[in-house]
């Protein structure tokens, strides 16, 4: 081998040196942030009984004048996502009957816990007929405006047999947090998780959403301020 076959040879043993040792530093110092959702022991069940966590996203009991009741995680959506995810479910009924359902995920180690909701709910059968951002005014504990991405949704229900299925219409509002911020924006929450990777090595990241649903004919299940 000739000296500039050698040079060759060294300067690239050196790049992909380099290149491992730089990949696995970065590796070794990630680490969890803190997270921007309260955790507390609680046991997590899937519809099968099946227990999947001894932690839970502690959401309230109850809302003004809703009740609620914790919901069971799908075993769908349980071997979906990573297994080190954190969940938090209730359904909150006011007196009237009217529903909201609460459903919160907290990412681990693995990253993917966290994505855009509108994968799922095409996954699941949903036509997104409006996606538009907007926000919520919030008074406590302090006053600030909450942003927030609303989706409009449509699904025709399974047939049954006294006729042909009954169109439902939902109404979805979600939102990113961590400990120091919040977002509505899937890009700028990707852009704050990779700039905080390079700067400290943490992140923690959570999704909430609010899920109305109700059938196209009721019209007054579906709540005028929503």
């Amino acid at each position: 081998m000739n000296r500039q076959a050698w040079a060759i040879f060294v300067v690239v043993t050196l790049l992909v040196a380099g290149s491992a040792k730089f990949l696995y530093d970065f590796g070794a110092r990630q680490a969890l942030g803190r997270p921007g959702l309260k955790v507390v022991p609680q046991p997590v069940l899937t519809e099968t009984g099946r227990l999947i966590g001894t932690n839970a996203i502690d959401l309230p009991a109850r809302v003004l004048t809703y009740e609620s009741t914790n919901v069971v995680i799908s075993e769908l959506e349980y071997n979906w996502l990573p297994k080190d995810t954190t969940y938090g479910r209730r359904i909150y009924r006011a007196p009237d009957g009217f529903e909201v359902w609460n459903s919160t995920i907290l990412m681990g180690t693995d990253r993917t816990s966290i994505h855009k909701p509108e994968y799922c709910l095409t996954g699941f059968g949903f036509a997104i007929e409006r996606s538009e951002r907007t926000s919520i005014r919030i008074e406590k504990p302090h006053p600030y405006l909450l942003p927030v991405t609303k989706l409009i949704t449509t699904r025709v229900a399974a047939r049954t047999p006294a006729g042909s299925g009954e169109p439902l219409r939902g109404i979805y509002i979600y939102w990113f947090v961590d400990d120091r911020q919040l977002t509505a924006d899937h890009k700028q929450r990707m852009w704050w998780l990779a700039r905080d990777l390079v700067r400290t090595g943490c992140c923690s990241v959570g999704r909430m959403w609010l899920i109305w649903r109700f059938a196209a004919r009721d019209r007054r299940r579906r709540r005028t301020n929503v």
